[in-house]
């Protein structure tokens, strides 16, 4: 077992104090290793019963970018499409198939086959941690992040998963951000108003 040592504040400045959401981005790419790295990273998170029902799609090209534009709302367009990478965090409705693959040991087939308010509730919690650990994993890997709502839900589903299996849930661009429209940190609330020490 490894070792396990608090990270040092470096590590933790990139991860969290220091990270922002970006609004701009340089000319530089994220090659389809880099994709694959992040998601490996990003699979090895927990989620209910290792269920994985998170789904991404890498938006990198120029077609690509062209199919998401018209979904997109008016704040969340330039800095869109001049991302290197946006990706749609999405849920897949029927995750529960790959339950014998992911959870070898036990049946699930009986907690999830044709009970929709628990898919729907397991898809909608475990993609959105998925997608805080992509956020996570691309800033561990030196890539900034702007994750964002600001889009057409329902037009953007009809787009790209037209046999309705998989649901979006939210955007994140990725890339290399720039100081251009980076908005000073807003503040966060205190210990005391967030949280119980029971």
């Amino acid at each position: 077992m490894m070792e396990k040592n608090p990270l040092d504040p470096h590590a933790l400045a990139q991860l969290f104090t220091e990270a922002r959401t970006y609004n701009s981005w340089s000319d530089r790419k994220v090659d389809e290793a880099t994709l694959r790295q992040l998601y490996a990273l990003v699979s090895t998170g927990p989620t209910t019963a290792n269920s994985n029902p998170g789904r991404f799609v890498f938006i990198r090209s120029a077609q690509a970018r062209e199919r998401l534009r018209p979904h997109l709302s008016a704040g969340n367009l330039d800095k869109t499409m001049s991302a290197p990478v946006c990706v749609i965090v999405a849920y897949d409705t029927q995750f529960y198939e790959f339950m014998p693959q992911l959870f070898p040991g036990r049946d699930f087939s009986a907690t999830f086959a044709g009970k929709d308010a628990v898919i729907a509730d397991t898809a909608t919690r475990s993609s959105t941690l998925a997608g805080a650990y992509l956020i996570l994993a691309a800033r561990a890997l030196g890539l900034d992040t702007g994750p964002m709502s600001g889009f057409n839900k329902e037009t953007l589903d009809a787009e790209f998963f037209p046999d309705g299996r998989w649901k979006s849930n939210f955007l994140c661009n990725i890339g290399y951000g720039t100081q251009e429209n980076l908005f000073p940190r807003n503040p966060r609330l205190a210990f005391e108003q967030a949280c119980l020490d029971l």
